[in-house]
């Protein structure tokens, strides 16, 4: 699967109709544009492609913006989605160009979330893996919380709803409740009840399930690793089992 990704970023033949901002960083990369429109020939744009330029093109704006060396980013991002043996200079050279283009982080992030504008958990998977770029030199840099806000806005998420996200993140007094998005007041058996909820919701399977790429799973695999370790601080102080 991660082969064919990058197999299909430098395939001329495979006939991407991204379009727009990220379509053109495509183009930078394989050599070709194809615009997407209603009815295309070659259909709309696999997700696992939008997913990782996505990723790529907001995550290099971030560091342009922060002024941070590229090499960081790169190394940040192949934890998140394994790059094949001898692409590494195609990934540096994507960020590159990314941080280059005359289109600003907006355009990106608005295309983005247009595009997963029906499926809010994506975006979020993408906001946690800006986070974890973010974080990749021990953390996250009050430019970047700032980027990211923005980034979360343009997705349409509330700010109580990055305030969530980004709990995940960074230290807080109140992490734990916050993280799992419940009220400290809450009994007990409520508490259980909304933490078993919230491991339904982002089980890695379901992600799978829906058909999502690889990427999206790792982050939720991620994701629910932070969340199953706030329930245990909680359980911890209430003297739950």
């Amino acid at each position: 699967m991660i082969q064919s990704i990058w197999g299909k970023l430098g395939g001329a033949g495979i006939g991407l109709a991204l379009g727009g901002p990220l379509g053109a960083l495509l183009g930078g990369v394989a050599g070709h544009v194809l615009i997407d429109r209603e009815g295309a020939i070659f259909g709309r744009p696999p997700r696992d492609v939008v997913f990782t330029m996505g990723l790529v093109a907001l995550a290099a704006k971030m560091a342009k913006a922060d002024g941070v060396v590229v090499e960081r980013e790169v190394a940040a991002f192949e934890q998140i989605i394994e790059v094949p043996a001898g692409e590494h200079e195609r990934v540096k050279r994507l960020f590159d160009l990314a941080k280059q283009t005359p289109d600003g982080f907006e355009a990106y992030a608005q295309q983005i979330g247009d595009m997963f504008k029906d499926e809010p958990a994506l975006l979020e998977d993408v906001l946690d893996g800006l986070f974890h770029i973010a974080k990749a030199d021990g953390a996250v840099h009050e430019a970047e919380f700032a980027y990211l806000r923005e980034v979360a806005s343009i997705f349409s998420f509330a700010d109580s709803e990055f305030a969530r996200i980004a709990a995940r993140h960074v230290q807080r007094a109140d992490d734990p409740y916050l993280i799992l998005n419940a009220d400290r007041h809450m009994s007990d058996d409520a508490l259980k009840r909304h933490y078993r909820q919230l491991v339904a919701e982002n089980h890695p399977d379901r992600e799978i399930a829906r058909g999502l790429p690889p990427e999206a799973v790792k982050i939720a695999t991620d994701r629910l690793a932070v969340i199953n370790a706030a329930w245990e601080r909680i359980a911890a102080e209430r003297n739950l089992r």
